[in-house]
């Protein structure tokens, strides 16, 4: 369990509060700030804070867990996170990344990728083994589903498509909705909304969405999947299966310190949920492990022990339902919710 934060001063400089990329190794329980031209570089021993500034006031804060890392160090940057999230005004979206399962948003700022050095802090000069950059922004999106519609990630490749769903290429600064001939019009309805809310909430407005009808594939996509094969036919049967097993796929609870130590209660088994359940007064957790992720949003009005325990939170829900140690968590105070996190309600507002 992680301990409480000491009171003294943050450890973190000023410069933690300007604009733009800012990556810090945990050594001996203490940042330390990773030149400019070595970010990039993870030693597999380590445990990092990255933090992303983005424009009106948009940051993300990442808690990156190499490989080897010990409990000590994973703890540490649990706890410099929280310390720094304070001193942020607790802006920034956080996500627990580890070692070769990292997000799409990690990925991104590491064009050239990112590359992993054997050892830790005290053998950190060993030649880097580099991980593929070649999915930094590069995902593929399954739509599916006829009354509970939702987006799953897929391999990239034409094996994941068939002819009755939808699906959304992600290229970076071009996403493409590709609309089997036999979706639904939900499906075509929930792509093309998702597609716009990834181009506005994760890039700031600036990509290009295309929608792509079954045979007229552009040139770009082919340039990615390969020559389009005969593809899979598509089902309404299945899609009356993906609402069951849609709607199975995510449980909500409700954080409570109320008995002095963090419990969670059911407040819904399944899914869609209703947004008026999320309260401000306090936090609550998204279990959509059996997908790979946890979310944990976080109400304005929650207390501050409520706050600062959402990362510990999650890996107990982790640990407790047996997901695999990889399972990506991303923390996210009221007001920064992501489109895939708002996808689990029936409506929001």
């Amino acid at each position: 369990m992680y301990t409480s934060l000491p009171k003294s001063g943050s450890p973190f400089g000023p410069e933690a509060t300007q604009p733009g990329l800012h990556v810090w190794r945990v050594e001996k329980l203490r940042p330390v700030a990773v030149p400019e031209a070595a970010a990039g570089v993870f030693c597999s021993g380590d445990a990092y804070l990255v933090l992303h500034n983005g424009p009106e006031e948009r940051a993300h804060l990442h808690l990156w867990m190499g490989r080897d890392s010990s409990q000590d160090e994973q703890g540490a940057c649990a706890l410099l996170s929280t310390q720094l999230n304070a001193l942020l005004g607790e802006r920034p979206v956080q996500h627990r990344e580890v070692q070769g399962n990292e997000s799409d948003t990690f990925m991104e700022y590491f064009p050239r990728g990112v590359q992993y050095q054997e050892g830790g802090v005290a053998s950190a000069f060993r030649p880097a083994r580099p991980a593929p950059a070649s999915g930094a922004r590069r995902r593929l999106y399954q739509v599916k589903g006829r009354r509970t519609v939702r987006a799953s990630e897929r391999d990239l490749s034409w094996a994941s498509f068939n002819t009755g769903d939808c699906f959304i290429l992600d290229l970076g600064q071009s996403i493409l909705v590709w609309c089997g001939a036999k979706a639904n019009a939900l499906e075509r309805n929930k792509a093309q909304d998702l597609a716009t809310a990834i181009r506005d909430g994760e890039r700031g407005g600036k990509a290009r969405v295309e929608v792509v009808a079954d045979g007229e594939e552009p040139p770009e996509m082919l340039q990615v999947l390969g020559p389009k094969p005969a593809l899979q036919e598509g089902s309404p049967e299945e899609d009356v299966a993906a609402d069951q097993r849609n709607a199975e796929a995510a449980v909500l609870y409700k954080v409570s310190d109320a008995t002095g130590r963090m419990d969670l209660s059911q407040v819904a088994a399944s899914s869609p949920f209703s947004q008026s359940l999320l309260c401000p007064d306090d936090c609550f957790v998204l279990d959509n492990g059996a997908c790979g992720k946890i979310y944990v949003w976080k109400g304005r009005k929650a207390n501050a022990q409520e706050r600062q325990a959402a990362l510990e939170v999650a890996e107990k829900v982790i640990a407790r339902m047996g997901y695999s140690p990889a399972t990506q968590v991303e923390i996210l105070p009221q007001g920064r919710e992501s489109p895939l996190f708002k996808q689990f309600f029936s409506s929001w507002k």
